[in-house]
């Protein structure tokens, strides 16, 4: 299967005709190298190694040996019943011939005499579409890249209809996903998500694969330099979307409030219409052409990684410099190196701590503890399920989690969590005087009491927003982008902060799908009830709940994390 490198070599070779391609489309390059690595990735990743020339790679990428019932061709009869047919299956047996010398998955098929291919060119185009105009192309232009493209670029523009998203949106990666099942199967059903198209022997979707490739795309650049190879035990996650500048404003509130940005223009103060609360100079850009609502404009901004759209009270958002506004935003999506270390509570030799204790401020030590492990999404994402079973919250034995005296341990759980699966999220952090100290140059220690204190749900609300960003965790704008991101391996965070101090604020993991374990979605495919794991009032290792709990009119805000 294509690899980082594999991808530079198909960015360097193809990139240039492509992005010349698709400029006048909705798609772009990432979107056409995912298609290709998951059409004929496994052909040309192979033949490039090999160090074969790119003309003899691109004749080689034919495929689909496999029978049909009910399109055409089903056979090698029913191919030659049409005109050109007996030249089309010589072609077609020929290529799966040549092919199969390379590739030995196709052994088997190429010793069958009527077996024969179905599939040409780098993004596939199928024999179906045979016929006298078409025949040029299957009997060999589909060698052509050039030929192969334009063909791809029609067939992704029809598959954007079928999958009912309208020409000339932006497209996010969840809609270039439904367009390539659109593409791949005729069709798109939007409550299904990913786990949609053809299904591999291991189990996985076409549009689960092509989603993974489409991450991988992202994360390696053309041109010059080694593109960099997936960590083990880090998922690789879609950048941050950018933010198209139309008119740039920056939000003006006063005596320290937040802006709450809407998901529809009304004044009334509705949990489920409240997307996020945005802070005094926060630089946002109003859409174009612009839309004004019941004092309300229509804006998109980036808050600390997050992609946001919505409405914002006019009277509270004041015009500024484009460039001013660019910069900031842009800034938003570079990662910082930590300007503070790690905090541990130090423990005495000897100390072991375990989920069968009651909780405290250290970090589990158990002996044959899992992490996270693997360099795909699949092997990644079976190690967080083994993180998730190992400690278990709904086990009356492990005491760590369990509520007692009015006490819960979401943060706790969520702790450990992290702690195991390689993401820093504290349970003590430093103090602010100690942060004063730290940040002088001065070295200290942390000491319970002294110079770290325990954080709670409404701490790390504050925390993730204040440090998060400097140790590896980037909000995300929208519960499908959050659980597809978790689906690739990444460790992701719902939390709240309650309006009341001392009351406990809530944090969850969202831990990615299974066949038996999804995510809640509407008839749009978007997720509105993400796969949970908690401790709490009610603990449970895998729970999409009844509603979105974070929505509450108890909580002041919340926030959408995840880390690589």
């Amino acid at each position: 299967m294509p690899n980082t490198a594999d991808i530079k070599w198909f960015k360097d070779q193809f990139g240039p005709a492509i992005t010349q391609a698709v400029a006048t489309t909705p798609f772009d390059l990432d979107m056409l190298v995912a298609l290709a690595c998951q059409e004929t990735g496994y052909i040309w990743a192979t033949l490039r190694r090999k160090g074969m020339a790119v003309p003899d790679i691109l004749a080689l990428c034919v495929g689909d040996t496999l029978d049909r019932t009910s399109t055409f061709p089903r056979d090698r009869a029913h191919l030659e019943s049409r005109p050109g047919g007996t030249a089309m299956f010589a072609k077609a047996r020929a290529a799966l011939l040549a092919m199969s010398a390379h590739i030995p998955g196709y052994g088997g098929a190429a010793a069958n005499p009527n077996k024969f291919c179905k599939g040409f060119g780098i993004f596939q185009y199928d024999l179906q579409f045979f016929n006298v105009q078409t025949a040029p192309y299957f009997m060999g232009g589909y060698a052509d890249f050039a030929n192969s493209l334009s063909r791809c670029i029609t067939e992704l523009t029809a598959a954007m209809q079928r999958a009912k998203i309208p020409a000339g949106t932006r497209l996010t990666d969840m809609q270039r996903a439904a367009i390539a099942i659109a593409y791949n199967s005729g069709s798109y059903k939007q409550g299904l998500g990913l786990k949609q198209g053809y299904r591999a022997s291991d189990g996985t979707y076409y549009g689960e694969n092509y989603y993974k490739y489409l991450q991988l795309a992202h994360s390696v650049a053309a041109g010059d330099g080694v593109p960099v190879a997936p960590t083990p035990g880090k998922a690789v996650l879609p950048p941050s979307t950018g933010v198209d500048i139309a008119t740039p404003y920056v939000v003006k509130t006063t005596n320290g409030g937040v802006l709450n940005l809407r998901s529809s223009p009304e004044q009334k103060d509705r949990p489920s219409n409240i997307l996020r609360g945005l802070p005094a100079g926060h630089p946002v850009s109003v859409l174009s052409p612009r839309q004004e609502k019941n004092g309300f404009l229509r804006i998109e901004t980036n808050l600390l990684g997050a992609h946001l759209t919505g409405w914002a009270a006019a009277k509270f958002l004041s015009p500024a410099a484009t460039e001013t506004v660019a910069k900031e935003l842009a800034v938003q999506l570079v990662p910082d190196t930590p300007a503070l270390p790690a905090a541990y509570l130090p423990l005495a030799a000897g100390t072991i701590i375990a989920r069968a204790k009651p909780a405290n401020a250290g970090s589990l030590n158990e002996a044959g503890q899992p992490g996270r492990s693997g360099a795909t999404p699949a092997e990644l994402c079976q190690s967080i399920k083994a993180i998730v079973d190992w400690l278990d919250p709904e086990k009356p034995a492990h005491k760590r989690y369990w509520p007692r005296n009015g006490l819960t341990f979401c943060n706790i759980y969520a702790h450990d969590f992290c702690h195991l699966a390689g993401a820093y999220l504290p349970r003590v952090w430093w103090n602010a005087a100690a942060i004063a100290k730290l940040s002088a140059g001065i070295a200290i220690e942390p000491l319970y009491g002294a110079t770290v204190d325990e954080l709670r749900a409404n701490d790390l609300f504050r925390w993730l927003r204040d440090f998060g960003p400097q140790f590896g965790w980037r909000q995300m704008g929208t519960l499908t982008k959050l659980q597809l991101a978790a689906n690739s391996g990444g460790i992701g965070l719902i939390v709240a902060r309650r309006k009341e101090e001392g009351k406990s604020g809530h944090i969850v993991i969202v831990v990615p799908e299974a066949d038996d374990r999804r995510a809640k979605r509407n008839l749009a495919g978007e997720v509105t009830l993400p796969l949970q794991s908690q401790a709490g009032a009610k603990n449970f290792r895998y729970s999409t709940g009844t509603s979105p709990w974070w929505t509450g009119a108890q909580f002041a805000e919340f926030s959408y994390w995840i880390h690589a």
